[in-house]
């Protein structure tokens, strides 16, 4: 306080942010000034003792996050007492209905959706609850709330909207002229000094999972069918878990690396070893690139438990920049195909996600597919992970993983599909087992119903389209505006416009269109895919032209300045993209995808293979044969092709 009053509280901040974080910007210096003073009001009273501790930016240990304000002390009962203040400099926001605990907001002068403070102040407090060892054993307790102290509050505000009341009845939300309502709130459980003692506790406790957060995980995952493993997912399951093991009590790094392609299992692996690792004491953290396939596993593990016991869990790609060298035991890294070179939203921060990866975990985890990168900024490659990992001296060891989900476990329709995309020659170039549902359509409102008709059974069908149509900004508030159209059938539909998390699984969105972003990582039962312009059928070739792709689409960012500069590179490397695009696409329905065609060669083209296919005569297997001789099984045709070829 005596610092606010003489002003040098933002200097004394400043130096020791920066010898303990690193460089800050002057926006954040000016934030200081502004909230200090605010503080400074609250605490101004004889009720909370002048020897509180005091905790200002402190950072949550396992991420990048850090907490704005922190009260320690002990309570009337002489109990360790936290209270954990979200500072926001925030005057307006825009409730988000469709998206849980998400306002909207400008920062930096930029409209953009981001966490609830109420629901951002409980997720700290919750993080530190569940992973560190002291707060567990000494029964430290933790109060968040958030204090908006520029924030003028209106009648049915929608800062304290009731789509909210959850995360404000776990901390609640103070604005401009309650700094006697917050004073009231901290003085409830801050009564006398605890000689900073918590404070030293929680900054040098065990970093570990607690009990509780275990069990949690482990009843989530029991009977849930969904993330059951077979075969070799079981052995590449134990290869991780000893790995993980050997991490803790050596002092090399270990490096894992899975590689498998669609249907291989891979994500259902990620998230087993996610919860096995962390009831054995780990800090584990699932990470990807994309949001949807971490929000759609949240919200799949979940059942009715609170988002926020699982969310911490799961993390973006880009977080680990600041992390110190072994902050975390393991980091497992779902489409690893997909990581960065730079992180932000800038893509100014940091030096390379693999080697952040690597560096910030014992043991580190890549599950990768070099067929699934679809941009131009993508670099992740088995050569880029063991690369890093020389550099810290890490063991590696590598796993291939066999199709046995996707395409009804069929990898000649895998093989079949590479081939028909001349992503490379393969021995399937004439057909796949025709247990998949494979279908060519020349109307796409045919495909349409025929996808809404399939996902009456489970909700497991979903469209897809190639990013060859804008994504319209005033679609969002006019449902009348569609972003796909195709004139010569008259079809329209959107691009899934608000609900970008959990498109997936929510059940009404199976009328919109997701793109490669919010599909890639996940799988469905039956895919409708619409094949834009990129790709085409020319002269009895497959080309792609990057140019007919959408300017909203920033999977080619680049692409037009390295075109002028080296135009064969720049196209090769399009072409790539665009094919593993459609593969990614093309491969996401489990049990049939249905297709419709923009170019009609190229819909010609995919019914000439599609018919070579049909005309292979399949034998019934000498093995099968024998035993049906021998009554010990009895044998089905499936098809008409099977009763009269055999």
């Amino acid at each position: 306080m005596n610092d606010v009053t003489d002003d040098s509280i933002s200097v004394k901040i400043h130096e020791s942010y920066l010898q303990k974080i690193g460089k800050v910007s002057l926006g954040e210096i000016n934030s200081w000034n502004n909230s200090m003073n605010y503080m400074y009001k609250v605490l101004n009273t004889p009720t909370i003792p002048d020897d509180v501790g005091v905790a200002i930016e402190y950072k949550v240990p396992t991420t990048s996050r850090r907490i704005d304000f922190m009260l320690t002390g002990l309570d009337e009962k002489d109990q360790y007492s936290v209270v954990i203040v979200e500072l926001k400099q925030w005057s307006t926001i825009n409730k988000v209905e469709s998206l849980d605990g998400l306002v909207e907001t400008v920062i930096n002068k930029r409209l953009g959706k981001h966490a609830h403070p109420s629901y951002q102040a409980y997720t700290y407090a919750r993080l530190i609850s569940d992973y560190n060892e002291s707060v567990q054993n000494e029964s430290i307790s933790l109060y968040p709330c958030a204090y908006l102290h520029n924030y003028i509050r209106e009648e049915d505000d929608p800062l304290t909207d009731v789509i909210y009341e959850n995360w404000i009845s776990e901390a609640p939300v103070f604005t401009k002229g309650d700094a006697l309502k917050l004073r009231s709130f901290i003085s409830t459980y801050i009564k006398k000094s605890d000689r900073k003692r918590s404070l030293y506790l929680i900054d040098h406790g065990k970093i570990k999972p607690s009990k509780s957060l275990q069990d949690s995980l482990l009843k989530m995952l029991e009977g849930n069918e969904e993330f059951l493993m077979i075969d070799e997912q079981k052995v590449a399951y134990e290869v991780a878990l000893l790995m993980a093991k050997k991490a803790q009590t050596t002092d090399r790094k270990q490096v894992l690396i899975i590689e498998g392609g669609p249907g291989t299992g891979k994500s259902v692996l990620a998230i087993n070893l996610l919860v096995r690792l962390t009831a054995q004491d780990m800090v584990c953290q699932y990470v990807t690139k994309n949001s949807a396939p971490r929000e759609v596993y949240t919200k799949r593990l979940q059942q009715g438990y609170k988002k926020t016991v699982i969310n911490n869990l799961f993390k973006s790609s880009g977080i680990y920049y600041g992390a110190l060298p072994n902050e975390i035991d393991v980091l497992i890294v779902d489409e690893a195909h997909r990581l960065n070179e730079k992180s932000g939203l800038f893509k100014n921060k940091g030096e390379n996600q693999v080697m952040e990866i690597i560096r910030a975990a014992k043991c580190s985890i890549f599950f990768i597919d070099e067929y699934q990168k679809i941009s131009m900024q993508d670099v992740g490659s088995k050569e880029e992970i063991k690369r890093f990992s020389q550099l810290y001296n890490a063991e590696i060891v590598e796993i291939e993983l066999e199709s046995q989900f996707r395409c009804n476990g069929s990898d000649g329709y895998l093989a079949w599909l590479d081939d028909v995309l001349e992503l490379r020659e393969t021995a399937n170039a004439d057909g796949f087992d025709l247990q998949y549902d494979f279908k060519i359509f020349d109307d796409p409102n045919e495909l349409r119903d025929e996808i809404l008709e399939k996902n009456q059974v489970n909700n497991k069908a979903r469209m897809l389209a190639g990013y060859c149509w804008d994504w319209k900004k005033d679609g969002k508030s006019n449902p009348e505006i569609h972003d796909i159209y195709i004139e010569e059938y008259q079809f329209s539909a959107s691009w899934n416009l608000n609900n970008t998390q959990t498109w997936a699984i929510d059940p009404e969105s199976v009328e919109q269109v997701g793109c490669i972003h919010t599909s890639q990582g996940l799988e469905f039962d039956y895919v409708g895919v619409i094949i834009g312009e990129d790709l085409r059928y020319i002269d009895g070739k497959i080309v792609t032209d990057p140019f007919k792709r959408a300017k909203t689409d920033k999977s080619l960012s680049g692409f037009k300045s390295l075109y002028k500069k080296d135009k064969d590179e720049a196209l090769r490397i399009a072409d790539q993209i665009i094919k593993n695009t459609y593969r990614t696409l093309l491969t996401r329905g489990m049990q049939g995808c249905y297709i419709y065609c923009v170019d009609p060669y190229l819909k010609e083209y995919f019914t000439k293979r599609l018919s070579r296919q049909k005309s292979i005569i399949y034998p019934v297997p000498k093995e099968k044969l024998y035993a049906v001789a021998e009554g010990r099984v009895s044998y089905h045709v499936n098809s008409k092709r099977d009763a009269n070829n055999n």
